[in-house]
């Protein structure tokens, strides 16, 4: 039931306590206020980083052709290493645990790409029907490359959204249309989306062996890229070395010449970056819980105070015939109120700071979101520890003779 002149006196009070009341509800709303902060932004830490690995299959390897730095059985140092179409063959020969694979020949700079009357240039890239899976690559309409593309040396284009926006009028399926790449005719068989950057829907994609015939002449591959299904980072690991391992007998370099190959575990770069996102959470709840301690210590120490200065009155109320349960409850309450209501506006500023930073679209830092049941939580929970804090001095004082109590200083 709601007792009205309990209120009342509760306002009194808070009015001519107006500094003590400001205490501690500044420990309060700090303590909350950083919780939302900092939970929002380990949030949007986590979400940029994540954002950067939105555009490649996590679990895939990316193997680079480089130059040799340590001399080898009589071969000199500074040899070029280079991949030919062998090499991708024996990867998908002897590597089982390989589920998709592609090689990528790259031509060098943008080419002019002509239709109609219109003339552009854009990047052309090279690859295996494997390479939509590495990409993460969504066909929006149409087909990818496939193997009879690569076998019979189609010349078969995917354009990318951006392409297509560009060269075709609004409306006009580009499918089975023809474009001119460098001289060259191709036949668009596809359309694709992607999920990296505006750049990656620029880049038309040819058949490997088309253009290395075409542009060429040879079956050189600048890249290799792999997935290896489900296996564990650990399991990666293994395979990254027994790559490392083979191409170094095929190829004729040191197994530790790091320069000569460059390979990259994407796997374990994302197992790090998860690492990174534990860490992050485990610092961000560290400081939140010590702002919240910090919070009820304080509130603590004005429970301290107000019992202590209202020892003579509770002394006046318990002649007057005020019960123990009485007593205690208006001084909790008091406690309850003004520290839930500084969390809640705490909460609201911490909310309201991190809508502000929502609008950053920074490349490490996305889209920071707040957990408002863990901080709504932490609101209740901070004025019940707060409340409870003075429970044991308010039960004393209310013990107290009140002949004593009306003496106390």
């Amino acid at each position: 039931m709601f007792d009205y002149d309990k209120w009342q006196e509760i306002f009194q009070t808070i009015r001519r306590h107006k500094l003590r009341t400001a205490l501690t509800a500044l420990g309060v709303f700090w303590g909350i206020f950083m919780l939302v902060i900092l939970q929002g932004a380990g949030n949007g830490l986590q979400n940029g980083v994540e954002y950067q690995f939105r555009d490649d299959a996590t679990n895939s390897i990316w193997v680079r052709r480089g130059t040799t730095s340590m001399p080898h059985k009589g071969l000199p140092k500074g040899r070029a290493i280079m991949f030919t179409n062998e090499d991708y063959e024996y990867l998908v020969d002897q590597f089982k645990e390989i589920d998709h694979i592609t090689g990528r020949f790259y031509l060098t700079g943008d080419r002019t790409v002509k239709y109609g009357d219109k003339t552009l240039s854009f990047p052309i890239r090279s690859v295996h029907p494997g390479h939509q899976y590495l990409e993460n690559t969504q066909v929006a309409k149409g087909r990818y490359i496939n193997e009879t593309d690569i076998q019979q040396y189609r010349k078969v284009a995917i354009i990318g959204k951006v392409v297509q926006e560009n060269i075709f009028d609004k409306g006009e399926d580009p499918i089975g249309k023809e474009i001119n790449i460098g001289g060259i005719i191709y036949t668009i068989v596809g359309v694709y989306t992607d999920t990296g950057s505006e750049n990656e829907m620029r880049i038309i994609y040819l058949p490997i062996t088309t253009a290395q015939k075409v542009y060429s002449g040879t079956e050189d591959i600048h890249q290799l890229m792999f997935t290896a299904g489900d296996l564990p980072v650990g399991e990666m690991k293994k395979l990254e070395a027994k790559v490392r391992e083979a191409f170094a007998g095929r190829l004729q370099f040191d197994v530790q010449d790091e320069k000569a190959v460059f390979i990259t575990n994407v796997a374990e770069e994302f197992e790090q970056m998860q690492g990174l996102f534990a860490a992050i959470r485990a610092f961000v709840w560290f400081v939140g819980i010590g702002s919240i301690i910090a919070g009820v210590i304080g509130v603590s120490n004005i429970m301290l105070i107000i019992v202590k200065d209202r020892t003579k009155e509770i002394g006046i109320r318990k002649a007057l015939g005020a019960t123990p349960y009485s007593i205690i409850s208006m001084i909790l309450q008091e406690s309850v109120f003004i520290t839930s209501i500084a969390g809640y506006l705490g909460l609201l500023a911490g909310v309201g700071v991190i809508g502000l930073l929502s609008v950053l679209e920074l490349d490490f830092f996305r889209h920071p979101q707040v957990n408002l049941g863990v901080a709504l939580s932490a609101v209740v929970v901070l004025a019940i520890t707060g409340a409870l804090a003075g429970l044991m001095p308010a039960l004393q004082a209310a013990k107290i003779n009140p002949v004593i109590a009306m003496k106390t200083e």
